[in-house]
Parts: C-alpha cells; sequence; structure tokens
C-alpha cells in the first residue's frame, strides 16, 4: 500500500473518534447510547475498512476485470455481514437495554467507512485508465 489511503484513514478514524469523545455527555444523556459500544465500532470498523481495502487493492492489480469487481461487492458485503453480527452480540447482551440510537450510529459507521474506502478506491481507479 504505497498510496495515502492508510493516511487518510486514521484522518477519518481520529475525526469519528473525536466526535464521539467531544459528544459523548449529549449521546450519553439525550440519546442513551452505549458509548463503549461506539467506541469499540469505530475501532473495529476502521480496521475492517483496512483490510477489505488491501483485499481490493489486490483485486485491482489483476488482470481480469471480474476479479476487481467481486472483490469490492465481497468486501462491501463482508463489512455489513460484520456490522450485522457486532450489533446482534450488542443486542443479545443488552436485551434488556438496547439503545436504538447506538445501532444507528453504528450503521452510520459502517456507511461512513464504505463510502470512504469506495471514493478512495474510485479515484486510484481513474488515475490508473489514465495512465
Amino acid at each position: 500500500m504505497t498510496d495515502k489511503f492508510i493516511l487518510w484513514l486514521a484522518a477519518v478514524f481520529i475525526l469519528v473518534t473525536a466526535a464521539l469523545f467531544s459528544l459523548q455527555g449529549w449521546l450519553v444523556q439525550t440519546l442513551g447510547v452505549h458509548f463503549e459500544v461506539l467506541v469499540t465500532g469505530n475501532i473495529v470498523m476502521a480496521l475492517i475498512t483496512l483490510i477489505s481495502y488491501s483485499l481490493n487493492r489486490k483485486g485491482m492489480k489483476a488482470e481480469n476485470p471480474n476479479v476487481f469487481v467481486r472483490s469490492v461487492y465481497a468486501s462491501t458485503l463482508a463489512k455489513l455481514m460484520l456490522c450485522a453480527i457486532g450489533i446482534i452480540i450488542y443486542v443479545l447482551m443488552n436485551r434488556s437495554a438496547v439503545s436504538k440510537a447506538t445501532v444507528f450510529l453504528l450503521m452510520f459507521f459502517y456507511l461512513v467507512y464504505t463510502v470512504f474506502e469506495t471514493m478512495h478506491l474510485y479515484r486510484i481507479s481513474i488515475k490508473q485508465k489514465k495512465s
């Protein structure tokens, strides 16, 4: 990974983490979220995105363009399934006190990291077509 994706991913991670910590009081008091779950979800989504990106970059280097398409679909589906599994574990562990806001924020993290990764891959594919 010679491109700057890792730095951009770190910037997005830090931005989301900073937003969480700066809004912690409001999130906990007003929305009743489980803050530890949100922080853990953010860390996990950043790590999954890093792994997914490396797999997609390998798919971009393949001669068959279908390999790249399959790798993007597979990584997006895998991220979604891992996010769903994490949410299911959260719900099962906190049956009596499940916070819907926590679940929606976790899905928002999935959306943020997936859009970020897809935009970055799109830029790289455009650069490869030009050269």
